[in-house]
């Protein structure tokens, strides 16, 4: 049982200390990061989020959180903001006749607009399909921040924010990113309430 135990506290600990890394080395970019998606917000845009398996379940969170709300208190207005990975008709139907690193590019072609932003998440920053959707929100004047890990891979090349939690450890790494989505939908929340 010991062994056990200690093998849950040595987990919870490296996830502690990459938090850590992650408060000493981008608390700076955290903060503009949320000014950047609260100024897009006040002058009418969207925020699109994407990302695969884990960061797709993370892109559908955070969306909500702002359509929604992330904390009780003050009523607010719902904030424009879509998680491109909710609609299986379009994900299969692009998968079919265009092919899966199209699926959502496909959807930034036709929903994204200049002044937009497009949160791209990724462990790696390898993802085609998340690459070419960077590619694409460049193309037509969107903001790409990105929530990478590992080295970033090049996904980090193609954001014009980013923030690369400094880890080869996928669960390590998607726990610092959601927490760096909740901090954002925060700043975001307080932004506009004042």
């Amino acid at each position: 049982m010991t062994r056990q135990i200690e093998l849950i506290q040595q987990q919870l600990q490296d996830s502690i200390d990459l938090k850590k890394i992650v408060q000493a080395q981008y608390s700076d970019q955290i903060w503009e990061i949320g000014r950047v998606l609260s100024r897009s917000l006040k002058q009418g845009k969207k925020i699109l989020f994407c990302g695969n398996g884990g960061s797709a379940a993370d892109a559908l969170h955070l969306a909500a959180e702002l359509v929604v709300r992330l904390r009780k208190g003050p009523k607010r207005k719902a904030l424009p903001a879509l998680a491109l990975p909710t609609n299986p008709s379009l994900l299969t139907a692009c998968s079919n006749d265009f092919g899966f690193e199209q699926v959502y590019a496909r959807q930034l072609e036709a929903l994204g607009q200049r002044g937009d932003c497009l949160v791209a998440i990724s462990t790696s920053g390898k993802s085609a399909n998340v690459n070419l959707a960077c590619q694409v929100a460049r193309k037509k004047g969107l903001k790409v921040i990105s929530l990478l890990g590992n080295r970033g891979g090049k996904q980090s090349a193609l954001s014009h924010y980013k923030i690369i939690v400094p880890s080869p450890d996928t669960p390590r790494i998607q726990e610092v990113q959601i927490t760096i989505g909740h901090i954002l939908c925060d700043l975001i929340e307080r932004h506009l309430s004042r």
